[in-house]
């Protein structure tokens, strides 16, 4: 489902041009040598510091015990590959496409896709802004139905553009909130579905701790899979150190007394502390620029 679209103004028409002007210069080369042009393009956006204060202060939260010029270091490698991410875009559903081997090394974990959907209640995806997220979906769109549970942009005329490419990709839209009904009946046709859950979600959300912080979680997955009684599945994608991608599809999580009043909170809290080890793994890989920890708990 879909809420109404409202005409763009000059200021989003000039940058969403400028964007499809940069997308257009991506395509005229190879995905392997766009990724260089991807990484001087966030080079570019560090150095004129675009949310850089935000991603600094986050940083130092969630890793206290490094140094200065550690978290530094980090903050320079994941400005590189949001330019990477960002070249991506330009065809993904090409990247999606490719032959095995050449742009994904491999998805790892289907044994516990296929494991869950033997019991016909779907499968709920959940994943954050870690590498290229929505390639990693088109990936496993190849594999079995998918849905993609989305936040409208703000940018009418990006949103359209985005929106034609996750098409492409050959995955469902279920636009969040107003959708949820959508959810439930994908998930009754035995179909799988996706959703981020690692922004804050300000009074909306669950308090749950990440990086020792208690941060506002979105409590929709867990709701939605206690509910539906689909399984809840983190996935990652992982972006190599040739460039390529590996998704990892991880085992159903599963707590003690899923029917207790507190179940929606326990659940998220453990799907966040999946994230957060993801994280840790790699620390590059998730998108710092947001304001994680902006609602304070009560």
């Amino acid at each position: 489902m879909s809420g109404e679209s409202r005409p763009a103004t000059l200021a989003e028409l000039a940058t969403s041009r400028l964007a499809l002007g940069l997308i257009a210069f991506a395509r005229s080369t190879t995905w392997r040598r766009s990724l260089a042009v991807g990484e001087r393009l966030g080079d570019l956006a560090h150095a004129l510091r675009i949310r850089r204060a935000v991603a600094e202060r986050n940083l130092a939260l969630a890793f206290p015990e490094k140094g200065a010029g550690d978290r530094a270091a980090i903050l320079r490698d994941h400005y590189r590959e949001l330019g990477r991410v960002c070249v991506e875009y330009a065809r993904l559903a090409e990247l999606a496409m490719s032959p095995p081997g050449e742009v994904l090394e491999s998805l790892r974990g289907m044994e516990h896709v296929e494991a869950a959907l033997a019991k016909g209640r779907g499968v709920v995806f959940v994943t954050g802004h870690v590498c290229n997220f929505e390639l990693a979906g088109g990936w496993v769109a190849r594999a079995w139905p998918l849905d993609f549970v989305y936040k409208r942009l703000t940018n009418p005329a990006m949103e359209s553009w985005i929106s034609a490419r996750r098409r492409e990709l050959g995955v469902g839209l279920i636009e969040i909130g107003a959708g949820v009904r959508a959810v439930f009946a994908a998930l009754r046709a035995n179909r799988c579905v996706a959703m981020l859950a690692d922004q804050d979600a300000r009074r909306h959300g669950v308090f749950v701790p990440f990086f020792g912080r208690l941060a506002s979680t979105a409590v929709g997955p867990a709701a939605i899979a206690l509910r539906s009684g689909a399984p809840l599945i983190p996935t990652f994608d992982r972006r190599l150190a040739d460039g390529r991608h590996r998704v990892e599809i991880h085992p159903p999580l599963v707590i003690d007394d899923p029917g207790a009043p507190d179940a929606e909170g326990r659940l998220t809290a453990l799907h966040t502390a999946r994230l957060e080890e993801r994280i840790r793994e790699s620390p590059a890989d998730w998108f710092w620029l947001h304001r994680r920890w902006k609602t304070p708990p009560p």
